[in-house]
């Protein structure tokens, strides 16, 4: 896996803290850092989500596939699935990821609550490889719902 990240204010007027991300399979996403009122030189410019969120939604979504494929594998018919991350960060540097609450959202068919329970604990056992990544340095809890559709 490989990607590379290029800061956007090399291309005009050398300031901002934008950046592009090429990934390697070819997709392109732009991240942004937050403004800084004390030294406006060293802040983004609040354009596009910053890298750490970038973090937990790929975690979000690492997650997400599993669950659904999970349920779909065990012959479920799943048809929704969100994930809502809440993060808290160290207040230190490095300001790592220090808890993570996962709430799934789980919508189906007769879907049974025992079913997405044990996706989910699969997923965060076994593999997301984002969630068992972060969990190094995180308390990870997870929540669900199951909803009729």
């Amino acid at each position: 896996m490989e990607c590379t990240v290029s800061w956007t204010g090399a291309l005009a007027t050398r300031s901002g803290m934008g950046f592009v991300a090429e990934t390697g399979s070819g997709h392109t996403l732009v991240m942004d850092g937050a403004p800084d009122a004390a030294k406006p030189e060293n802040g983004g410019l609040n354009l596009a989500p910053r890298p750490l969120e970038l973090v937990l939604a790929g975690t979000g979504g690492c997650t997400a596939y599993d669950v659904v494929l999970i349920l779909k594998r065990g012959r479920h018919e799943v048809r929704g699935c969100t994930v809502k991350l809440i993060a808290e960060r160290a207040e230190l540097d490095p300001k790592v990821f220090t808890r993570i609450n996962l709430h799934f959202t789980v919508s189906g068919k007769s879907l049974p609550a025992a079913a997405v329970e044990r996706a989910i604990a699969m997923s965060h056992d076994k593999y997301c490889s984002a969630s068992i990544m972060l969990a190094k340095t995180a308390e990870i809890t997870t929540s669900f719902e199951v909803l009729e559709a």
